[in-house]
């Protein structure tokens, strides 16, 4: 029984990730079109119809192309790096709180921080292994920023794990059944929205690859295989940040069509941010994490806990 529920759980998990590759791709897709229609242009429309299978061309042509690698870069790190920084992206889909063959967490919460927190060493181990002072300097930069907004991300979380008491993501939607929290704190989700942003490297945050100052940043040495992986990690984490947004805000899980379309609605918001507005200054984006996001995430806590210890 036990091996059998195991094979399920390979089986389900399989069946996840390559669920979350076709939605990356799609991602990619609708991120083109719409950044298209918003430039009054039509997007990708020749490969299939619609241009609904430029995705697969693109991954075709990116994945046939020659692997370069700079003369005097650290190999082995240079070429592993992408590969990590994917592969960590995919680990944190094992938190999405099915019921029913799949990992369920109890420490899901912890789980996903640790992962994050890791994804920093990827960033930094491909801009210092590049050996190129642009890629170096592309890393630290998204370094500081990642790390950064970590810290506005876990205090932002700790006010949801207070009004649940659990860091297991299947408590949201039983807590969410009557009212979303949403709107029991609008200031707070509206700055892990910004933070997750900032978290993913998205526009206004996209200093890690500023091409107007730096380049392309961090990866700007890697083509084809490496940049692609590179590629599909922050958009799998871009999605992954949305249905965490949905879980946390909007309600929880549902096994329903509403749950993938409130999904689709935060990716869509983060398609259409980088499609409005222009890059932050980077020293205003330090002051937004450590002067508002910080005292803000801080003093919702507080109040929670007092709220917590007044009623019980």
């Amino acid at each position: 029984m036990i091996l059998k529920d195991l094979m399920m759980m390979i089986i389900g998990m399989i069946l996840l990730i390559l669920g979350v590759l076709i939605g990356v791709a799609f991602l990619t897709l609708l991120e083109r079109k719409i950044l298209g229609y918003i430039q009054i242009r039509k997007g990708p429309n020749k490969v299939g119809m619609m241009g609904i299978l430029q995705p697969f061309s693109d991954a075709i042509k990116l994945f046939t192309k020659e692997q370069t690698y700079p003369m005097f870069s650290n190999y082995m790190s240079y070429y592993y790096s992408p590969i990590f920084s994917f592969i960590l992206s995919l680990m944190i889909w094992l938190l999405i709180p099915y019921y029913f063959n799949m990992v369920s967490f109890n420490l899901g919460m912890l789980f996903f921080l640790c992962c994050t927190s890791l994804g920093v060493y990827t960033v930094m181990i491909s801009g210092w292994s590049s050996n190129s002072n642009y890629s170096l300097l592309g890393g630290l930069r998204s370094v500081a920023q990642t790390i950064s907004y970590e810290v506005s991300l876990v205090f932002i979380m700790m006010s949801v794990i207070i009004f649940i008491m659990d860091f297991n993501l299947m408590m949201l939607s039983v807590y969410q059944n009557m009212i979303w929290f949403f709107f029991l704190m609008i200031p707070l989700s509206l700055s892990w929205f910004s933070s997750s942003l900032a978290e993913t490297n998205r526009t206004p945050f996209d200093f890690a690859e500023g091409e107007s100052e730096l380049v392309s940043g961090f990866n700007v040495e890697y083509s084809s295989g490496g940049f692609a992986l590179i590629f599909m990690a922050e958009y799998s984490s871009i999605l992954f940040m949305s249905m965490l947004y949905s879980l946390m805000y909007l309600g929880g899980y549902d096994l329903n069509i509403m749950f993938y379309m409130k999904l689709s609605l935060i990716s869509f918001l983060f398609i259409w941010v980088r499609g409005t507005l222009p890059r932050y200054r980077y020293d205003k984006l330090m002051y937004l994490a450590w002067k508002s996001y910080l005292p803000i995430s801080l003093n919702f806590i507080i109040f929670f806990i007092g709220m917590y210890l007044f009623l019980f």
